[in-house]
């Protein structure tokens, strides 16, 4: 910045106007950031190319593999918020994400609930690791 405010001439009138002049600060702040936006809203305008035309010619030459993910995306989305609407406990996709696992099912069939450490299945399971070494 000192190098601005040593060498440049304009940047020190900016700076003073800025400094002295309140309706200016408010113009100057108007063209640096409401003026870029304006013109990046307009460029993202101009190139984007979501067109009924171009997504039929997409979705015609997909691959299968990306037909088959889109399939298995929109059912898994549809469980889940079948699940959202229901009301009912989704905490086992946490539990499971935490694992690293992901949960395969059936739709809209859930599956058993995680044990908790007490209980008599987690007991089972310790014993049983036990004997196994």
């Amino acid at each position: 910045m000192s190098i601005l405010w040593e060498k440049s001439g304009t940047w020190r009138w900016i700076v003073r106007k800025t400094r002295d002049s309140k309706p200016f600060f408010l113009a100057f702040a108007t063209v640096c950031g409401v003026v870029p936006g304006v013109i990046g809203y307009c460029v993202m305008q101009l190139t984007s190319s979501r067109t009924e035309q171009l997504e039929a010619r997409l979705r015609q030459n997909a691959r299968p593999e990306s037909l088959m993910m889109g399939k298995v995306n929109r059912d898994r989305l549809a469980e889940y918020l079948g699940e959202l609407q229901r009301k009912e406990d989704t905490n086992d996709r946490y539990v499971a994400a935490l694992k690293g696992e992901t949960l395969t099912r059936t739709p809209y069939v859930r599956i058993q609930p995680v044990p908790k450490p007490d209980s008599k299945a987690a007991n089972e399971a310790a014993k049983a690791d036990e004997k196994k070494k």
